[in-house]
């Protein structure tokens, strides 16, 4: 039996790099491996930064029903009108308009309804789910009223959960509650004794409870407690339920049964507003 001889493998000579070599029935494959791993080294950061980003990308919340026309300025300026499922951000500024009831959940789970001709600014959202350090909630009330329903954060941090009005801010404990701010623009609704509600920000408490403060001072509403700040200079004060007004609502928006109507039908819908 004749021996046989175990090919070698070819070592680079001096001054020639390894993936310079032809071998003869391999170099078209050990250069496309060459090629692959080149790729990959470079896919590789992007791919790593695409993922610590996706948070980002979702955005603090998205609208999940709605019922009329809801717009959006972003922090760029730029204004559009929104759909059922758009994503709303941090530095949003949400205006319904006549008639237009929208509810919203974001990424902690909380849940908010705008009632008509309401404007409301998502001042900051911050949420992680494994980094409680970082949450943080600043809903500033601009104008009408607003029903809502706390998340995560307000059952881990609720002390870094506030929604701002002209007249107070509103920390929650834990909360189902309304504010509704009228500036001479409330005629439409009335309180549980029929009057028209005064200037001013007034609260209800369903669940829970909020703190109401302002430089004059502070009060607590709890549940079943309707509250009433007229302005930053006067203290909040608990008013009798007859003087309360409650913010309602559709139930095709309170109910998770309706899907949006009218514009709100899919995000197709979705259009710039230029100016």
């Amino acid at each position: 039996m004749k021996e046989q001889k175990m090919k070698s493998f070819p070592m680079a000579p001096p001054g020639k790099k390894m993936d310079q070599l032809t071998i003869p029935g391999r170099n078209v494959m050990y250069s496309a491996r060459l090629e692959k791993a080149r790729i990959w080294a470079l896919l590789l950061p992007l791919l790593l930064f695409c993922a610590s980003n996706m948070a980002w990308a979702q955005g603090a919340g998205k609208v999940t029903h709605l019922s009329g026309v809801i717009a959006v300025t972003k922090a760029s300026g730029e204004s559009r009108i929104i759909s059922v499922d758009s994503v709303v951000e941090q530095g949003d500024v949400l205006s319904t308009q006549d008639d237009t009831y929208a509810r919203i959940k974001f990424t902690d789970g909380s849940e908010m309804v705008m009632r008509p001709n309401s404007r409301l600014e998502i001042n900051a959202y911050s949420f992680d789910k494994e980094r409680p350090q970082e949450d943080n909630v600043l809903m500033r009330l601009l104008k009408g009223g607003l029903r809502s329903v706390t998340g995560l954060i307000g059952k881990r941090n609720k002390e870094n959960v506030s929604f701002e009005t002209p007249s107070a801010t509103i920390g929650i404990r834990g909360t189902h509650f309304s504010a509704l701010v009228c500036q001479g623009d409330c005629f439409d609704i009335t309180t549980a004794g029929g009057e028209i509600p005064r200037d001013g920000t007034h609260v209800d408490v369903v669940s829970g409870a909020v703190n109401v403060r302002n430089a004059a001072g502070s009060t607590e509403v709890r549940a079943g407690q309707f509250g009433y700040v007229a302005s930053p200079e006067v203290v909040p004060s608990i008013v009798p339920p007859a003087s309360g007004v409650s913010v309602t609502m559709p139930s095709s928006i309170s109910t998770n049964r309706g899907t949006g109507q009218g514009i709100g039908a899919s995000k197709a819908n979705e259009c710039v507003v230029s100016e």
